[in-house]
């Protein structure tokens, strides 16, 4: 029986501000990466993440990211891997406080934006962000690219490295994801999307951008919350994934 994650990126509203409809992303996911309040989400927001995540039956894990508010996260922060390691371990704790009150707990890890695009390739960064993870303890798996630094640091680190696929992104021949600001980077047709990511889970490949078939080897599928529309399109690929048999379940 094939068996795969859902997973979405909730809690990214801050304040008076509000983003993605996390309430409906949760009767369709699996998995919540919850901003733990440096690129998005605030102390308020990350509690009350939870505490829906809880009710929905979601597990909860830790979103973290370069302190960047102004950029959502998706600007590369050049600072030391000490600095970058607090801040992962920082992250992590205030979720965890939430997360207990609320009746969880945080499951996992997946970094984000240029976090975990960065340590695909940098070996320092993709470091420090093992580090933190292990310096908090539980054994906690590590949501990232397949084929990236990180993952490959995770296990020499004993941890659990989960390598994810973007239902939502487009993909280079060489298996990265296709930068934002290029074309084919966000995929917007949920029926073609839910195809691809049928395709993923039965035989493990997707189309690249240049026509070419690359091999993904995915246990997770993330869905972006802030994509317009990702609701909707996160409810049509779970429903493609069980109707074509997939048991559609948490990794964590």
């Amino acid at each position: 029986m094939t068996v795969m994650d859902l997973n979405s990126d909730v809690g990214e509203s801050f304040g008076a501000w509000h983003m993605g409809d996390d309430a409906a992303i949760f009767r369709s996911v699996s998995s919540a990466n919850v901003a733990c309040g440096f690129h998005a989400g605030d102390p308020t927001v990350m509690a009350q993440t939870c505490r829906d995540a809880v009710a929905a039956g979601v597990t909860v894990g830790a979103h973290v990211a370069y302190r960047d508010l102004t950029g959502f996260g998706r600007r590369f922060l050049d600072c030391s891997p000490t600095e970058l390691a607090d801040d992962v371990l920082y992250q992590m704790g205030a979720l965890e406080a939430v997360a207990r009150r609320a009746g969880t707990r945080v499951s996992y890890v997946k970094p984000h934006g240029a976090l975990y695009n960065t340590i695909v390739h940098l070996e320092a960064h993709a470091q420090a962000v093992v580090d933190a993870v292990a310096a908090f303890g539980g054994d906690l798996p590590v949501l990232l690219l397949p084929g990236s630094v990180a993952l490959e640091k995770a296990g020499r680190a004993g941890l659990r490295g989960v390598p994810e696929a973007f239902a939502d992104r487009g993909y280079a021949p060489d298996g990265r994801l296709v930068p934002r600001n290029e074309q084919g980077a966000v995929l917007h047709d949920a029926a073609e999307v839910t195809r691809r990511m049928v395709r993923l889970a039965e035989d493990g490949t997707l189309t690249a951008v240049d026509g070419s078939t690359v091999r993904i080897a995915a246990e997770s599928i993330c869905v972006h919350g802030d994509t317009p529309g990702s609701a909707a399109m996160a409810a049509e690929v779970r429903r493609g994934l069980e109707d074509a048999g997939v048991t559609v379940r948490s990794f964590a």
